[in-house]
């Protein structure tokens, strides 16, 4: 049958916008390798200015930028980065670090907020000893993905630059994983500048929930760029006329992140909506709700995420009479994403809007009743 799919798995289903396609098929270009694309140059300027670094490079995609950086950072054989245990770079990224930069990780548990404990960095960070790897680095992850679009507090990345600045000086540096970083300064009503500020490079997306088709800027210092831009292209990043897309990242820039705000709180009128079910069966922490990422969490012991999903996506007969359709009758999928066991994932995004929020709520009603006159209460 017909269905109306609300697509709830990721803010990288974001569509590039009309605007963005004008702009793209209208784009000046040049070979980009040859520093000779004035859109990508545009771009690479706009962003280095905005986070108040001295320059930019345009990559494929968030993980090469993170990459990139590490291989910057960590120039020496027996080199280690310092990560959080949940952070994207870790879990997501192939091992990246030790599959291509030869870099060793260690990780901290990272705490539900996005945080890992500071006292643990400064126990972790390697003295000069013949025996150990070189600390090199520390990575952030800001918003945190796997802790649910969670917003790194201000003050804990001042006291984290202070505790890594006092225990190396400069032989230490710091990244900012900020994929989602403009719903960070969204959320905090901060310039990306200051949360950055302490920061010897940046990676930013340009696709996640930006609108953008393709791409990432990475920032720093002009000697930082300068080596980056030698290893893309190693990584056979080198991309020639590529002001095509690059075209997309500045529409973003004037469009769409002046937009966040609206997705935060389309996340959280969501939020809300599960949470005053009062099911025992799924659950929302209000306050967790940060950005335009919302988890739900599965109490009952019987359920698994991936059932969930499952019927989030199936359409019954009795839905339909129960009203869960849109006006033209169409029954309502809602795709998402178990990122665990017991949690589903929903991220909202710039062709999410208001009515869909509502079929969404509409489903997620339907479904979580179910559950609930399936399972009254949690044994």
């Amino acid at each position: 049958m017909s269905t109306r799919i609300v697509d709830l798995r990721s803010d990288t289903l974001t569509q590039p916008t009309e605007e963005m396609r004008a702009r793209m098929s209208s784009a000046v270009v040049g070979d980009d390798v040859y520093g000779e694309d004035p859109t990508v140059n545009e771009l690479e300027s706009k962003i280095a200015s905005m986070f108040g670094k001295e320059a930019g490079l345009f990559v494929a995609s968030g993980t090469m930028g993170n990459l990139l950086a590490i291989m910057v950072h960590c120039p020496s054989r027996g080199s280690e980065i310092i990560i959080g245990d949940q952070s994207h770079v870790f879990l997501y990224e192939q091992g990246g670090p030790a599959q291509l930069a030869g870099v060793q990780v260690a990780t901290i548990k990272n705490e539900i907020d996005g945080t890992f404990s500071l006292a643990e960095l400064q126990r972790k960070i390697r003295i000069d000893d013949i025996h150990e790897p070189i600390t090199s680095l520390v990575v952030v992850e800001n918003t945190h993905n796997v802790c649910g679009g969670k917003v790194v507090p201000l003050s804990y990345l001042d006291e984290l630059v202070s505790i890594v600045r006092r225990s190396s000086g400069p032989s230490i540096a710091l990244h900012m994983d900020g994929a989602r970083i403009f719903n960070a300064a969204a959320a905090l009503g901060v310039s990306v500048q200051r949360l950055c500020r302490d920061f010897d490079s940046v990676s930013i997306c340009l696709s996640k929930g930006l609108s953008a088709p393709i791409g990432s800027i990475l920032v720093g210092s002009k000697a930082f760029i300068t080596q980056a831009r030698r290893f893309r292209k190693a990584v056979g990043g080198g991309m020639r006329q590529v002001g095509v897309l690059a075209a997309a990242g500045l529409v973003a820039l004037e469009q769409i992140v002046p937009l966040l705000g609206k997705d935060h709180e389309r996340t959280k009128r969501i939020a809300k909506a599960v949470h005053d079910l009062s099911s025992p069966n799924v659950v929302v922490d209000l306050d967790a709700v940060q950005t335009n990422i919302l988890f739900l969490e599965i109490k009952q012991p019987d359920l698994v995420g991936s059932e969930f999903v499952q019927d989030l996506e199936n359409v019954q007969p009795d839905e339909l009479r129960a009203g869960v359709k849109d006006k033209n009758g169409l029954g309502v999928v809602v795709r998402s994403c178990d990122l665990t066991l017991k949690s589903v994932r929903l991220v909202l995004y710039h062709q999410i809007d208001d009515e869909q929020v509502e079929l969404a709520i509409k489903k997620l009603t339907f479904v979580i009743k179910q559950y609930d006159a399936r399972w009254p209460k949690v044994q």
